[in-house]
């Protein structure tokens, strides 16, 4: 696997611990590579799995902490020799090794554990494992991973997966990148992906139901549908993004409906921020009804509710779609700076609504200006802290920090300087600072950038928007 400077092992240390998640992850090790091999039986909602992690240790190594909760692990080992002891608390695996494991050097980490899986409770609910009425849900964000495979559990921790998911035949698990092989053995059936981009623990993804996997009507899925083509590559034309549908045999019409619009999303997205980052693109459609729909790399999984016509359920489809370059190509490397994933999710949706007719995207930032204008102003978004890291503002806020910047700079020099943005950090770790410093290099604004965010990012009174609309320059 080759890896860019951004990928290197040691080099990301500095974002842990977080405290926004301070119990999960390690800055001792780097994750390279994840190998799961799971025998999931709904029934009994019985997970039993075996995980393979290879990693580089940052430190000299006495110990390996893991992230694993509400599972037990049974037996452990380490560069294939057995660990004689491990201990587990709080979410915590800790192995304690024999002989230590010098700075530099890679690691095996082989871990056999099983358990009835669940979701965790923390600051912002219940995340992770989530039984359905007839199926499974993960949704891992902020640090759910941990409910279902021992991890690395933090968003700088990007590494590469194998994920092979036994289960009852007649359901369909969907899990992230190409499927790569499947095959049955009498009522158990075997499906394993792989991801070749590094991709942080919490974007990785098993939804299992009786899912039929269709390709979305004028896509270029493939020739046979239901099967998902190997390959790997990224496309650099919207036409070129193979575009499916995980949903029940009944929800599959109207999931055609409600998605009718995503391949213009798509084409609209590679305009403004650059080309799709990954091989292809699948939603999956839950029989239950969900809150918010939830973004994983390379899929979205939207509840049957969310299938209704009209801008608020098309701006979650555009919200989640967006996700793919920002969040899950370009990851933050601590969850303070979540506003680089939400903020600019929230500006999808409006350049959307723009390119879709409705209204335009200034029009939208007026709008969104005006309802927070009527809230409390006791947020600072570029440091939400954790209890605030998902309060809408910082989505909305976010969003009009960007069409600020567009309205300084002009469209012209806007969207390259997203475009270049999402490029030279594609599939790595972006920070505030490191944004800062892009728009600096990028966009005439005729002071530092730092100072232009600052009101919008670090100040709790909302600044003003300016009275023009953009200009093409």
């Amino acid at each position: 696997m080759s890896q860019s400077p951004q990928h290197l092992p040691g080099t990301q240390a500095s974002f842990l611990p977080d405290a926004y998640v301070p119990r999960s992850g390690s800055a001792d090790y780097r994750v390279l590579h994840y190998d799961l091999d799971l025998d999931c039986k709904l029934g009994g909602n019985r997970l039993d799995g075996r995980a393979v992690i290879t990693a580089v240790a940052t430190t000299e190594l006495h110990r390996i902490s893991l992230d694993l909760s509400g599972l037990r692990a049974s037996r452990c080992h380490v560069n294939g020799a057995k660990v004689a002891r491990f201990t587990q608390k709080a979410g915590k695996l800790e192995l304690h090794l024999s002989s230590r494991v010098p700075a530099g050097e890679q690691v095996t980490v082989e871990i056999r554990y099983s358990g009835n899986p669940g979701v965790r409770q923390g600051t912002w609910g219940e995340v992770g494992w989530e039984e359905l009425t007839d199926g499974v849900l993960v949704a891992g964000q902020p640090n759910g991973a941990a409910t279902w495979f021992p991890c690395n559990d933090h968003p700088s921790q990007k590494a590469t997966y194998r994920i092979a998911i036994a289960t009852d035949a007649g359901y369909r698990p969907v899990a992230n990148g190409r499927l790569v092989d499947r095959h049955r053995r009498a009522t158990r059936e075997t499906w394993t992906y792989e991801v070749d981009e590094p991709m942080a623990s919490y974007l990785a993804t098993l939804q299992i139901g009786r899912y039929e996997l269709r390709a979305l009507a004028g896509t270029d899925a493939g020739s046979e549908a239901g099967e998902v083509p190997a390959g790997g590559r990224h496309a650099d034309s919207p036409h070129e993004v193979p575009q499916w549908v995980a949903a029940s045999a009944g929800q599959l019409q109207a999931a055609g409906v409600a998605l009718a619009d995503q391949p213009r999303m798509i084409e609209t997205f590679v305009e403004a921020f650059g080309p799709y980052p990954f091989a292809e693109y699948t939603v999956v459609v839950t029989e239950d009804d969900l809150e918010i729909p939830l973004e994983a790399h390379g899929i979205c999984i939207l509840g049957k509710n969310h299938l209704a016509p009209g801008w608020e359920q098309q701006r979650l489809i555009a919200h989640e779609l967006s996700h793919q370059w920002f969040g899950n190509s370009l990851t933050v490397g601590a969850w303070e700076d979540i506003w680089l994933h939400e903020g600019f999710a929230c500006y999808a949706e409006w350049i959307w609504s723009e390119a879709s007719g409705s209204l335009g995207a200034d029009a939208r930032a007026r709008e969104a200006w005006s309802g927070l204008a009527a809230l409390p102003q006791d947020l600072a978004i570029g440091q939400p802290g954790a209890a605030d890291m998902f309060d809408d503002r910082v989505y909305k806020r976010g969003a009009l920090a960007l069409h600020a910047l567009r309205l300084e700079a002009g469209d012209r020099a806007f969207f390259a300087m997203l475009r270049s943005w999402s490029a030279a950090r594609r599939h790595g770790t972006v920070t505030y600072a490191g944004f800062r410093d892009h728009v600096d290099a990028q966009l005439p604004l005729g002071r530092p950038a730092g100072e232009f965010l600052a009101p919008w990012l670090f100040e709790k009174a909302l600044p003003a928007l300016p009275e023009r609309t953009p200009r093409a320059g």
